[in-house]
């Protein structure tokens, strides 16, 4: 009997450290970001390069609404940094037609990069479903923030992009956003382009209007995303 106890009392502690594991798992403030060859973006997220690398869960932020599930993935080149979101839905909600607009308003993808602690200026990129962008640098001070879009914003500045929506027949299932940011877009923030081993802080989120609103986060922020000291942190490798 004595010996059954000990089995028992083995089981249930190991069980509980199971769990504490996969909290402090789903819990990680940072991702390792794979280095790849550059490739095309299309929308789809079927590049072999996004196979090297695994899913992220984005964490809903708020209780009402529908509970999507939301997942993204990002790499990075010498040239620029990747991101693919994989966003579940029944109803898009996005009637903008024209990058620059305030996307956020409608459903959206939204990713901050902060180089550099040292300034209070960091990189917000959005990408609607139908495809549009918002392309800003934000100096935030002390919550006191405004985007500024960017300068002889073509060539090799250019950011690429691709949504595709994604049906099972007739009926929305969800959308897909993929995108690249160039380095140069970024200039001239200190600390890009990255080496190996370079940190940078970041968040990324997903915004969608059904049934009242939703919001989605890597790293949870409480009054606005701007938070940047709320940030995660990436490491490229």
């Amino acid at each position: 009997m004595k010996n059954i106890k000990t089995l028992l009392v083995f089981f249930v502690l190991s069980m509980v450290l199971v769990v504490d594991v996969k909290a402090q798992a789903d819990d990680l403030s940072t991702i390792s970001v794979k280095k790849t060859k550059d490739f095309s973006v299309n929308g789809l997220g079927d590049a072999a390069s996004w196979k090297t690398t695994s899913f992220t869960k984005l964490n809903k932020k708020l209780t009402t609404g529908v509970n999507y599930s939301t997942n993204f993935k990002i790499l990075y080149s010498d040239s620029g940094i990747y991101c693919l979101y994989v966003c579940e839905d029944t109803l898009i909600t996005s009637t903008l037609r024209e990058d620059f607009a305030d996307l956020y308003k409608e459903d959206v993808v939204e990713a901050f990069f902060w180089p550099d602690e040292k300034s209070v200026m960091y990189f917000e990129y959005e990408l609607s479903p139908w495809n549009y962008e918002l392309p800003i640098m934000v100096p935030n001070y002390n919550g006191k923030f405004l985007g500024w879009r960017p300068w002889h914003y073509e060539n090799e500045r250019r950011t690429r992009h691709a949504a595709t929506i994604n049906k099972q027949g007739d009926k929305v299932i969800g959308w897909t956003a993929e995108f690249f940011i160039p380095f140069v877009l970024l200039s001239p923030l200190e600390n890009v382009p990255p080496k190996s081993g370079t940190k940078w802080r970041a968040n990324f989120y997903r915004l969608d209007y059904d049934n009242g609103g939703n919001r989605w986060t890597w790293k949870p922020t409480s009054r606005s995303f701007h938070e940047y000291n709320k940030f995660g942190t990436i490491i490229f490798e």
